[in-house]
């Protein structure tokens, strides 16, 4: 009885093992990273936009404009339903990803046997290396625009913090030199008002103003992400060429043992013809 149970236990050991050993842990690392950089992007841009909106609501008193007029607040609302299109697209495209890795990992096929490089699996991963190199310029681009609210923020609190420093200092912030409102429209709040006081107490501006520096953080662990990405899929793709030629090398071997036994079996008939 002991000695099945210790048969058993070295069976299921040895096929954690190798279920473990079919893992592709780059791109796992890589996944999780994306996720994770995705995740604080979407959900942080997500709530610093909307506290973007209470602030020019509550201290700068702007409202949103009547009818199908383009303004900021209709830009805000935009960049609402790309971060909602961002988190599903790239939760799809990780689970992807993954899929891709299962199935150029070398320990695939030690569970299911050998197979054959196909034509169509070489293309699909020459797919996703060109897929990814896009959307890692495409984050490259997410993180330098992501950059210029913290940049923006950056300024008010600079404002703020150097009218607690500087007693009687006038300092004013236009919203006219961010392009948040046109040139005809004035909207500025400056140091000796009562708004700017109250919005500087508020923890809603520290608040927001952290959270585009988390977007941001999130933003570029993405792109680190794909280039993780890109180095294994290039890994992969070097597997899967080599593994293509290693197949067409023990084709032609085969081949040529084939037709040798051939002959040889061809001859050993005319030898046994020719003696009877």
């Amino acid at each position: 009885m002991a000695l099945l149970f210790h048969i058993h236990l070295c069976g299921c050991f040895e096929c954690c093992i190798k279920c473990l050993g079919g893992i592709p842990y780059a791109s796992l690392i890589a996944t999780i990273l994306l996720y994770a950089g995705v995740a604080l992007f979407c959900g942080c841009g997500h709530e610093a936009l909307s506290g973007t909106v209470n602030i020019l609501q509550t201290y700068f008193e702007m409202a949103r404009t009547a009818g199908d007029t383009l303004d900021v607040f209709t830009m805000i609302d935009i960049f609402k339903y790309v971060i909602y299109g961002i988190a599903a697209a790239f939760f799809v495209y990780g689970i992807l990803l993954m899929v891709e890795g299962f199935f150029t990992t070398g320990a695939i096929k030690d569970l299911y046997g050998d197979f054959k490089i196909t034509t169509c699996g070489r293309c699909v991963s020459a797919w996703f290396i060109m897929l990814t190199y896009l959307f890692m310029l495409a984050w490259l681009g997410v993180t330098a625009f992501t950059s210029l609210p913290v940049y923006m923020y950056f300024n008010l609190w600079t404002i703020c913090r150097n009218t607690t420093l500087v007693e009687g200092a006038n300092l004013c912030l236009d919203l006219r030199q961010f392009g948040i409102v046109t040139i005809g429209e004035e909207k500025k709040i400056c140091t000796v008002s009562e708004n700017f006081l109250r919005m500087c107490e508020s923890t809603e501006l520290n608040m927001t103003f952290h959270l585009f520096i988390v977007a941001l953080a999130g933003a570029g662990a993405a792109v680190i992400a794909m280039v993780h990405y890109l180095m294994v899929l290039s890994a992969n793709w070097a597997y899967v060429k080599d593994a293509c030629r290693m197949q067409k090398y023990e084709d032609i071997k085969s081949k040529e043992e084939q037709e040798l036994h051939d002959i040889h079996s061809t001859r050993s008939k005319e030898r046994l013809n020719a003696y009877t």
